[in-house]
């Protein structure tokens, strides 16, 4: 496989939050990075997140783990609070014996 060396500028968004995979356009910092990407991965992302560019694919990528990191750390605090609540759980249809 061949991968390419694709010169590419981040943004960094501290103030704005994506919706609906929208370009905030206020307050965005930029930094040059260099990555070694697969270019057809690229181009399936760029396809799927609904992007322009490389830049924007990468962005939104990036800012879609992120929000998948947020919603799994705040599904286990859902959880542990639902566990430390002291709720007991009947097994009315005798599934959970088996």
């Amino acid at each position: 496989m061949r991968t390419y060396e694709i010169d590419i500028c981040m943004y960094r968004n501290y103030n704005d939050v994506w919706e609906n995979y929208a370009m905030a356009e206020t307050r965005q910092r930029t930094v040059h990075k260099n990555f070694r990407l697969d270019p057809v991965q690229i181009a399936r992302a760029q396809k799927v997140l609904g992007a322009s560019t490389e830049t924007e694919t990468i962005v939104r990528a990036l800012d879609h783990v992120i929000s998948e990191a947020e919603r799994n750390r705040l599904t286990i605090q859902a959880n542990q609070r639902f566990l430390k609540s002291g709720v007991v759980i009947r097994d009315v249809f005798g599934s959970l014996a088996e």
